[in-house]
């Protein structure tokens, strides 16, 4: 189940849900012609294992694309929620699914401390875990890549490296890296109007201390925080730790387990914010990082 194509192609993205409900269903009555229908998807499921003593797996691309498309209706995430709660939750659950593998940004979304679909084990640019080396590229990969194509490892390192996890020090962007190397240039690869609008939006929330934060980290410092409070969404954003985190999930910020740091992750970045600031009529900010070049500058001569 692709539920960006689900988006996509629905008249209304309040049909979502249901639209992905119908639609499987109708071609598991063509793939099962003969098996006893039923009104909901798990019951469908659920009648055709019977019938065929065999589970399925289930697998659901971008799972969380609806909690990044709808931001703000939360009534539609619950019934998404809802939705995979009874397929993934149930008591029919074991009897159908042999197993289930879910991508996306985000986490499972959370309602207070608890995961709303809690059998999963979860992989996330907080932890990756045994797959850190899956997350982007090694070193040792951008190594070999920048000798075939004879670019420079050092300015490499500078722009693309800085993503760090407990098995895993550095880990490389590997759009970017390879990006670079088809153009031969080193400069940020990012989506420009995606990333400066994303930016934008959570520099603005302006949560206490998170101006402060974004200074210092634009001068290379590491900034504690604390990931629990985060809810795996995008609107129930209620303290500063919260958009770091989710800025984490997105890219767009480095995290350090060891330390529980967050911090940004290299120059190409780096430029990213420096433009979502100077262009998004953060003033204050902008007036600061001109001081401080100024001074750099003076400092030098």
């Amino acid at each position: 189940m692709d539920i960006t194509l689900f988006i996509s192609s629905a008249s209304n993205i309040k049909n979502v849900v249901s639209d992905i409900s119908s639609r499987v269903i109708e071609e598991l009555r063509q793939e099962y012609p003969n098996v006893k229908e039923d009104f909901t998807l798990f019951g469908m499921l659920y009648n055709i294992t019977e019938a065929t003593g065999r589970k399925f797996i289930v697998i659901i691309d971008e799972w969380d694309a609806l909690f990044r498309e709808a931001k703000e209706d939360t009534e539609l995430q619950k019934e998404y929620i809802n939705f995979l709660r009874g397929m993934f939750k149930s008591s029919w659950t074991d009897k159908m699914l042999e197993a289930a593998y879910m991508t996306g940004i985000l986490p499972i979304k959370k309602y207070g401390s608890q995961s709303a679909v809690s059998d999963f084990r979860e992989y996330t640019m907080l932890n990756p875990k045994n797959l850190a080396e899956y997350v982007g590229f090694t070193e040792n990969e951008v190594k070999m890549l920048c000798e075939q194509s004879q670019m420079n490892f050092d300015e490499m390192k500078h722009w693309y490296d800085g993503y760090s996890f407990r098995r895993l020090k550095s880990v490389y962007s590997p759009n970017s890296v390879m990006e670079a190397i088809k153009s031969g240039d080193f400069e940020s690869y990012w989506t420009r109007t995606e990333t400066y609008e994303s930016l934008k939006i959570y520099i603005e929330l302006n949560e206490d201390g998170l101006k402060e934060a974004i200074i210092q980290m634009l001068g290379g410092a590491h900034i504690k925080i604390n990931v629990g409070s985060f809810q795996n969404d995008m609107t129930n954003i209620r303290v500063k730790d919260d958009v770091l985190t989710l800025l984490v999930h997105l890219g767009y910020l480095g995290y350090d387990a060891d330390s529980e740091t967050v911090f940004i992750p290299n120059e190409e970045v780096r430029q990213e914010f420096l433009l979502a600031v100077t262009m998004g009529g953060h003033k204050e900010i902008a007036r600061m990082i001109q001081n401080s070049d100024i001074l750099l500058e003076e400092t030098l001569n």
